[in-house]
């Protein structure tokens, strides 16, 4: 909001120096601006505001001339198309000062900006959790991966005086409704009818965590079916039409880059290009996926195994092609035959999932849906590789079929568009 206010003011003070005149309004200016918003997504310039280090200051600056570049080239090449010349000479010479100064305005406000919010985040919400110390400790460890700031203490049920002691800006979580005592659920009903927030952890975990750790669900959350999506959805109809129509796209635009990776790997150690993985899909079928080869040819000799940080197994160009996820293009040919989706939990080996649903509670909920290329779990939990690590991704696969939509989807696209922009989560960072 505060870039596109910027935006106008800047074009307006630009054109009124240079010309002497206020500007009418221009069109192609609002593609403009949503080239540069998108730019500046991708590139990461409204990152965690929580941040106050000299590597975010640095990240500001380089992501704001990597925006101003961007922006420029693809405004002047619709002029090179489309514009007659002469508006063409008047724009491009507004151009480079206009964006210059809108830049710095910009730049100036995300730093001024961060430090509201940084300080006004400092605060973090505060939870009473209304049960055993156990729970309050169990609850606690999730923060880790929180994305809101919040503490959590330990309320004993019966302790009336600290309950009565609550003041503004305390919320309480309570493990087990139903197992209230009676003389604690009229106060409760009091505090709530006071304003305060009062949630299940079911509730809590959607607000605070953004995710369903498996472990904290209960056979009747999910026989309210709060993760099943109905296959006559419209949402899922207009699902499988983006997918079908955005694999063709990007399909035909990275066919060339898709030759440039395979002759790479086909030089480097004279090896097949793609290989392929069975993996379980809708339902639990099993479906082929294919790759861009990555690792050395005998790569698993020794049995199926999970890829570990720094990983000796894959080549050169392979971890540069899993950097970039370019191995994963091929796998858009997948999405247009219906076997998986853009957007989705990833698809899971057959040979791991049996170890996992023994060891995951309601693992198999995440076949509820097809299979991604990127998912939920994926832009919001770095590359796992280890049985915490699917438990920790599960948790996000189930927020995702609980908030399951369209426009969730288009959220996690530009996600994932930032990660691959900036090379993060596509391989483990450590043990």
């Amino acid at each position: 909001m505060i870039d596109c206010l910027l935006f106008g003011l800047s074009y307006g003070v630009v054109f009124q120096a240079r010309f002497g005149v206020w500007p009418e309004f221009y069109l192609p200016l609002t593609w403009l601006l949503e080239v540069w918003l998108v730019a500046s997504y991708v590139l990461g310039r409204y990152y965690d505001a929580k941040d106050a280090s000299k590597a975010f200051f640095f990240r500001q600056c380089l992501g704001t001339l990597w925006t101003t570049l961007l922006s420029a080239a693809g405004y002047l090449s619709y002029h090179w198309l489309s514009a007659t010349a002469q508006d063409a000479a008047v724009y491009r010479s507004f151009l480079l000062p206009f964006l210059l100064s809108f830049g710095l305005l910009s730049l100036l406000s995300q730093f001024a900006l961060n430090e509201v919010l940084r300080n006004h985040l400092s605060e973090s919400q505060k939870w009473l959790v209304l049960g055993t110390a156990e729970q309050a400790a169990r609850l606690s460890s999730l923060l880790k991966w929180s994305r809101l700031h919040a503490t959590l203490e330990h309320c004993p049920i019966g302790d009336f005086a600290k309950l009565a002691d609550c003041q503004g800006g305390c919320s309480f979580v309570v493990p087990s409704m139903e197992n209230l005592p009676a003389p604690v659920q009229p106060q409760l009903i009091q505090l709530q009818s006071n304003g305060f927030e009062i949630l299940s952890v079911f509730g809590w975990s959607e607000k605070t965590l953004q995710r369903f750790p498996p472990e904290l669900l209960t056979f009747s959350d999910l026989l309210r079916g709060e993760f099943s999506i109905s296959k006559y959805s419209f949402q899922l109809r207009l699902k499988r039409l983006g997918d079908v129509g955005v694999s063709l796209i990007l399909l035909v635009l990275s066919s060339p880059l898709l030759l440039v990776a395979a002759l790479l790997i086909r030089l480097e150690d004279g090896g097949p290009i793609f290989y392929s993985q069975q993996r379980s899909g809708l339902n639990g079928q099993p479906f082929r996926v294919w790759k861009l080869r990555t690792m050395g040819v005998d790569a698993e000799r020794a049995g199926a195994q999970w890829v570990r940080a720094r990983d000796s197994r894959i080549t050169t160009i392979g971890q540069f092609l899993r950097l970039t996820r370019i191995d994963e293009l091929p796998q858009l040919w997948s999405v247009v035959m219906g076997e998986m989706s853009l957007i989705g939990p990833r698809p899971e080996r057959p040979e791991f999932e049996h170890m996992l649903e023994d060891q995951i509670p309601h693992y198999r909920i995440r076949h509820a849906i097809r299979p991604g290329l990127s998912g939920w779990a994926q832009v919001n939990y770095p590359y796992g590789a280890s049985i915490e690590d699917s438990a920790n991704k599960l948790s996000y696969d189930l927020y995702y079929l609980r908030n399951f939509s369209f426009w969730l989807d288009v959220l996690i696209l530009f996600k994932t568009m930032r990660l691959v922009f900036n090379a993060r989560g596509a391989v483990p960072e450590s043990f």
